[in-house]
C-alpha cells in the first residue's frame, strides 16, 4: 500500500518505513505526527482524493531536525558596480513513515525506543580508588618592566609656508 501526500508545498509518494525529508513540522523527536493531507492512497483499489482522500492520513515517526545545505542568491549589474550576494538555509524534518491510515483510524505504532547507551559498570570502593579531578593550577599574571616616564617631547617646527609667485604674464602677439 502506498499513499501520496502533500505536506510544504510539496508531494512525495510514500510506504511504510520511507525515510523522508520534508520541509520543518511541529513535533519534537521521536514523537508521532499525523500527515492529514493525502492526494490518493493507493494498493489493491485505489482511491483517488477530490482533493483529499476523505478519512485518510499518515502516520510518521519524527526523527531529527535539522538544516539543509547552504544557498547562494548572487545578483551582479554589469558596469554598474553592484553586487547582492545573499544566503539561507532550508529547516529540515527528517521524518519515518511508520504506517498509512484509512477511515479516521488513529496510529496503532508508537515511536520506536531510543538506543540508550552502554554504561561501564561503577567501580566499587574496594576495587580500585576512584579518579578525583584535578584541577589545572591558576595562570599568574607575568610581570611586565615598569615603563620609564619620559618628559615630553618638543613637538617639531614647521617650515613657514611658502608664498606662491605671481604668475607672469606672457606677452603674445
Amino acid at each position: 500500500m502506498f499513499a501520496v501526500i502533500k505536506t510544504g508545498g510539496r508531494q512525495f509518494r510514500v510506504v511504510p518505513n520511507d525515510v523522508l525529508e520534508i520541509g520543518k513540522i511541529a513535533g519534537e523527536v521521536g514523537s508521532i505526527v499525523q500527515l492529514g493531507e493525502v492526494l490518493v492512497v493507493g494498493g489493491d483499489t485505489p482511491v483517488l482524493g477530490s482533493p483529499l482522500v476523505a478519512g485518510a492520513s499518515v502516520a510518521a515517526e519524527v526523527l531529527d531536525h535539522k538544516r539543509g545545505p547552504k544557498v547562494i542568491a548572487f545578483k551582479k549589474r554589469r558596469r554598474k558596480n553592484s553586487k547582492r550576494k545573499r544566503g539561507y538555509r532550508d529547516e529540515i524534518t527528517v521524518i519515518r513513515v511508520t504506517e498509512i491510515l484509512t477511515d479516521g483510524k488513529a496510529p496503532s505504532i508508537g515511536p520506536r525506543p531510543k538506543k540508550e547507551k552502554k554504561v561501564e559498570a561503577a567501580v566499587t570502593e574496594g576495587d580500585a580508588p576512584a579518579k578525583t579531578a584535578k584541577k589545572a593550577p591558576a595562570k599568574k599574571a607575568a610581570a611586565k618592566p615598569a615603563a620609564k616616564k619620559a618628559a615630553p617631547k618638543a613637538a617639531p617646527k614647521k617650515a613657514p609656508a611658502k608664498k606662491a609667485a605671481p604668475k607672469a604674464k606672457s606677452d603674445k602677439k
